[in-house]
């Protein structure tokens, strides 16, 4: 099965998030600034960045886990994902796109941008790991379901 968790940029929610999933995170500790900052593609995006799937590794299932950030893409970017594994003999059944934006909270919003869009980071980072951070235990739970419903 192939995960794939999605945001506007793909540096914050969904690296936290596929993180979680493969256990580069503890589900239940709160990571640091540092263990945020070590994640891959963690703050690291940039706008040529956006559309590509990057793998974060399997999990406990050997399910393969991705991110990717799609920008305003909406859901074209799920149609045009699945057209393509159809084309490769993919079952449609075996791609999940997950969402972790509902739990993004404004400091990541507000951080995120100021980090990767206005290139501020010395201000936008702080901003988007305490973000980050708060909102941590909502991608855990979210990560939870998730290899509830389609762990095997």
């Amino acid at each position: 099965m192939y995960i794939i968790y999605h945001c506007f940029g793909g540096s914050h929610s969904s690296v936290t998030s596929a993180s979680i999933h493969v256990g580069i995170l503890k589900e239940n500790k709160i990571p640091t600034a540092n263990e945020l900052l070590a994640l891959p593609y963690y703050d690291n995006q940039i706008n040529e960045d956006h559309g590509y799937l990057r793998f974060m590794g399997h999990d406990e299932f050997g399910n393969q886990v991705y991110i990717t950030g799609k920008q305003n893409l909406g859901e074209s970017y799920e149609k045009i994902i699945r057209s393509l594994a159809s084309i490769l003999n993919i079952p449609n059944e075996e791609i999940i796109f997950i969402d972790p934006m509902p739990y993004v909270n404004f400091l990541m919003v507000i951080g995120g941008y100021l980090s990767r869009k206005l290139g501020l980071i010395a201000i936008g980072r702080p901003i988007v790991i305490l973000g980050t951070q708060i909102s941590f235990y909502k991608f855990s739970h979210l990560v939870n379901i998730i290899k509830y419903k389609y762990g095997r």
